[in-house]
């Protein structure tokens, strides 16, 4: 768990004395700074926690960020001595997920951490946006009701002058009505068929007659549309090299896998997972 500024000063006015003296620079992780009952607490394990808790770290002198993190793993350490010899079989199990998952994200960290080449940002261009063309993007608005009827009630006071974002704030069942019916931009393929078939024969103004999908009755507005390309190379670097990582990581947690021998045991019931719940 990250700490804040406020946490840091709190536990820095601890009034705990310096150390007489400090490690060395070239001390290694494995040096010994304090025990507690007998316990190690080695420097790797301070330069752990320190690293945890981000760059508010920096911004406290050398003394006090020791002494606040010296302090806290010694605390931590006093209280978990509580638990030893004590773990139920889920208290034992839990640490064995945190074990696990730590170690999981050592090794894929180790596997998204080098920067990405321009020919592995390059390819990874062109498949998510070599085959975008230009796409049509539209915004609209939408009433939705739960019946035939309620939508043609919802004609009749477009029809009487009523305002569309009104009678959608009045009307409306959907979670959009509050906002007066707004949709935002979208893509015709990221509506159910129906809807985007509506959408796609409006012109920019116009009110559809009630359409029904799987979610209701739906009076659209068209509010505007537009032609969206694909961006330059150079303006999606980051997130290129986001997608070129999370490739790295899937294609290794494959790997891994395809190369474990996994044995499950035969003839558990499901029913066991619930059972400790």
């Amino acid at each position: 768990m990250r700490l804040n500024l406020k946490m840091l000063c709190t536990l820095a006015a601890l009034g705990l004395a310096a150390p007489a003296t400090y490690a060395a620079p070239a001390a290694g992780d494995d040096t010994t700074v304090a025990t507690v009952n007998g316990e190690v607490i080695t420097l790797g394990e301070m330069r752990a926690l320190a690293a945890n808790i981000g760059p508010q770290a920096a911004e406290l002198p050398a003394t006090a960020l020791w002494d606040m993190v010296l302090d806290q793993i010694t605390r931590q350490v006093a209280v978990a001595q509580q638990s030893e010899g004590k773990l139920s079989p889920q208290d034992k199990a839990g640490l064995a997920l945190q074990r696990r998952a730590y170690l999981a994200s050592v090794a894929l960290e180790k596997i998204a951490a080098p920067e990405p080449t321009e020919a592995e940002l390059r390819a990874a261009y062109d498949k998510i946006y070599g085959k975008a063309g230009e796409v049509t993007e539209y915004n609209a608005s939408h009433i939705l009701v739960e019946t035939e009827e309620a939508a043609k009630a919802v004609e009749a006071d477009l029809a009487a002058g009523k305002e569309f974002g009104a009678v959608a704030e009045a009307r409306s069942t959907g979670p959009s009505g509050p906002n007066k019916g707004d949709l935002g931009w979208f893509t015709l393929d990221m509506m159910v068929k129906p809807f985007a078939d509506a959408v796609a024969k409006l012109k920019k103004g116009d009110v559809s007659a009630p359409v029904q999908t799987q979610f209701g009755w739906h009076v659209i507005k068209l509010n505007d549309e537009r032609i969206k390309t694909a961006p330059k190379f150079e303006e999606v670097t980051a997130e290129l090299a986001q997608a070129v990582r999370r490739e790295r990581v899937d294609a290794d947690i494959a790997r891994v896998l395809g190369e474990a021998k996994v044995d499950k045991v035969e003839g558990l019931s499901p029913d066991l997972l619930k059972e400790a719940q």
